[in-house]
């Protein structure tokens, strides 16, 4: 059965940013998760994706993190999972993370963005 993907517009939605700084974050990092085959093709994220993107988003807001550190965090203990995904830092710093909260909050957030996020056409208009 073939895991659901959303679009970078029901993403911003449910991540409350800008499309705009979805799309770049992925044009210049890589994220796990994310399909994109060729130029005017929308980008799909499954929700593994997603998941390393809000957690990521809240390192950098909560901590200041770097986003590119952030990324690499937050995909790391999405991997790991769980209510308590612990990520050793250096040897004398732990970071906790309630990964399975953070992905109840998204699914909700999705699901309400996918009723309210249009399906952008893609193309040239009809005349």
């Amino acid at each position: 059965m073939p895991m659901r993907a959303y679009t970078v517009a029901t993403t911003a939605v449910a991540l409350e940013m800008p499309g705009k700084w979805i799309d770049n974050t992925l044009s210049h990092f890589i994220v796990p998760g994310v399909s994109q085959s060729k130029q005017g093709v929308a980008r799909k994220l499954n929700p593994r994706a997603i998941l390393t993107l809000a957690i990521s988003l809240r390192l950098v807001r909560d901590l200041g993190i770097p986003l590119r550190l952030a990324l690499d965090l937050g995909n790391r203990l999405g991997e790991t999972g769980g209510a308590e995904a612990r990520l050793a830092i250096g040897g004398e710093i732990l970071l906790e993370v309630n990964v399975l909260a953070v992905a109840r909050d998204i699914e909700s957030r999705l699901a309400h963005a996918v009723e309210v996020t249009p399906i952008p056409r893609r193309g040239r208009p009809r005349r």
